[in-house]
């Protein structure tokens, strides 16, 4: 059996500090970073996903950024390809002598990666699978979310009612016997591929979420709007998975006329700020993960270097 690759895991909220953290740990460590974002992947979708900008992707080489075209056939990304694109990544950094760091905040993703997942086919019913297709053409995505909220409340609430292809997916697996349509949150058999060494960055609350309030302005000031119409007119609807982004999914509201943009940004700080709180209890769960709570230093340079110095003992 081949030996297991070392990776750093550099995980945490949205606007925690990962991108200047990973790219410090990169440049220290002889690394190359590998976006574990489930935006970040989409061309064309760059201010609304905090994508890394040209200068900071020329201090340390990012991978699995910009390579996903929203609008392709198969644009709609799932774990199990990104689990298999990021395998590809990490071999390649790692067969370079270069230590692979993986950094973004989509749990799922990182879950595809640290552990075993079950990525097999879903129970095939061609009639039924037509049947669900047609109802949710003619009476759209609702009434097929709430046939699985009435089969399995937790699957339902991790499902969003606009992924028709996945509720689809789980009231298959669900009319083939199966109780409930486990999550991957609940999978635990460790990935034996990867060593991982798993960091959390974490702020106090008040200063988190102060710093989404910012950034969600200058995504305004940056030119949100214009990207979203932008991506409008290439063809992109809510229709899409990658328009239900935050961010994305609330302008598009904006431009149909549903609210204001005052209203708009501050549905984009709140959904933000909430998404935010979901991260943390989803990293909590890794018990092997090292906290390093950014605000009880006195600035981020004293914070890495305690990092660092962390670090240096386990690579």
């Amino acid at each position: 059996m081949e030996k297991p690759i070392k990776i750093v895991v550099i995980a945490g909220p949205t606007a925690s500090g990962k991108t200047a953290f990973a790219i410090e740990t990169a440049r220290r460590y002889g690394g190359e970073i590998v976006s574990c974002d489930s935006m970040q992947l989409y061309k064309y979708m760059d201010i609304g996903s905090a994508k890394p900008t040209p200068e900071e992707m020329a201090m340390a080489p990012h991978h699995l950024v910009d390579c996903v075209d929203p609008l392709a056939p198969d644009g709609d990304f799932s774990a199990a390809r990104y689990a298999a694109m990021a395998e590809e990544a990490i071999r390649d950094i790692h067969e370079r002598g270069r230590l692979p760091i993986v950094s973004g905040g989509t749990g799922l993703y990182l879950n595809a990666i640290l552990y075993e997942m079950d990525f097999g086919v879903s129970p095939q019913d061609p009639e039924l699978r037509a049947e669900l297709t047609r109802l949710a053409e003619t009476e759209g995505p609702q009434p097929l979310h709430d046939m699985l909220r009435e089969k399995d409340p937790e699957a339902a609430d991790r499902i969003h009612p606009n992924n028709v292809k996945k509720v689809i997916r789980a009231l298959e697996r669900l009319a083939g016997g199966e109780e409930s349509v486990r999550g991957f949150g609940q999978v635990k058999k460790e990935n034996p591929l990867y060593d991982p060494v798993l960091i959390g960055l974490t702020r106090d609350r008040a200063e988190l979420y102060a710093r989404i309030d910012a950034r969600v302005l200058d995504m305004i000031d940056r030119g949100l709007v214009e990207e979203v119409k932008g991506l409008k007119e290439m063809g992109l609807s809510a229709e899409h998975i990658s328009m239900l982004g935050i961010g994305y999914k609330e302008i598009l509201g904006f431009l149909s006329g549903e609210y204001s943009l005052s209203e708009a940004t501050e549905l984009i700080q709140k959904n933000t700020r909430h998404f935010a709180k979901r991260q943390l209890t989803w990293f909590r769960r890794y018990d092997k993960m090292f906290w390093l709570d950014i605000s009880k230093y006195a600035d981020e340079k004293t914070a890495m270097e305690e990092l660092f110095s962390w670090l240096d003992r386990r690579l």
